[in-house]
């Protein structure tokens, strides 16, 4: 009979071989934690890559960044496409992450995991667990890593002011948006933008300040 353990251990491998040979379909499915950078890529990230014995592989982005990992600047983990490894194994994290991502469901005054948990008719501890096991962080790490990155995608795709981006993104304030870039890239915002515009300078920068 299978075990989780087994299970895991096979999707470890697979994982290992995708990041090998930068396997395109396997990006957004799991990511490369450099212990060495303290940087997380995506495993197609065109950059050098480093000895096997310098990195983790993890779950989610949300997973990458609870570790303390920063996202990378080359290959921005925050336009990988959503591919969760649990998708059809797992009904209510599978919604739960939907909800969390694409309708802002622990944004806003008065939004709380107890609430996310009702909604899908589960006790928030129970959602907790799921989370845990499944995606390698709580639901709070997932809606502020999804926050994350939907500011970063403003910021590099349009020219909103930045308090805009912030309301757009799910922050409640503009202190919290300033706070939460400067623990995620360790920078503010506006850098993150020069690095972004244009792409030349994106690419640059990147490079050079977050190789994967």
């Amino acid at each position: 009979m299978d075990t989780i353990e087994g299970t895991a251990d096979r999707e470890a491998a697979g994982w290992e071989a995708a990041w090998a040979r930068r396997d395109p379909a396997f990006d957004g499915r799991f990511f490369v934690g450099v212990r060495t950078t303290g940087i997380y890529c995506r495993c197609i990230c065109p950059v050098r890559q480093p000895l096997r014995r310098n990195i983790e592989f993890l779950p989610s982005a949300a997973a990458a960044e609870r570790a303390g990992y920063r996202p990378c600047l080359r290959c921005r983990p925050e336009t990988a496409p959503h591919s969760a490894a649990w998708k059809g194994t797992v009904t209510t994290v599978e919604r739960a992450m939907r909800l969390i991502v694409e309708e802002g469901a622990l944004d806003g005054e008065g939004a709380s995991v107890e609430g996310l948990a009702n909604r899908l008719g589960i006790g928030a501890r129970h959602l907790s667990r799921l989370f845990d096991r499944h995606v390698g962080a709580r639901p709070t790490q997932v809606a502020r890593t999804a926050r994350v990155q939907r500011a970063k995608r403003l910021l590099s795709e349009t020219d909103l002011p930045l308090t805009v981006v912030a309301m757009q993104a799910g922050f409640g304030s503009l202190r919290r948006f300033h706070a939460v870039f400067a623990e995620v890239y360790g920078r503010p915002p506006s850098q993150i933008r020069r690095r972004s515009h244009p792409p030349s300078v994106a690419t640059a920068g990147g490079i050079a300040a977050d190789p994967g």
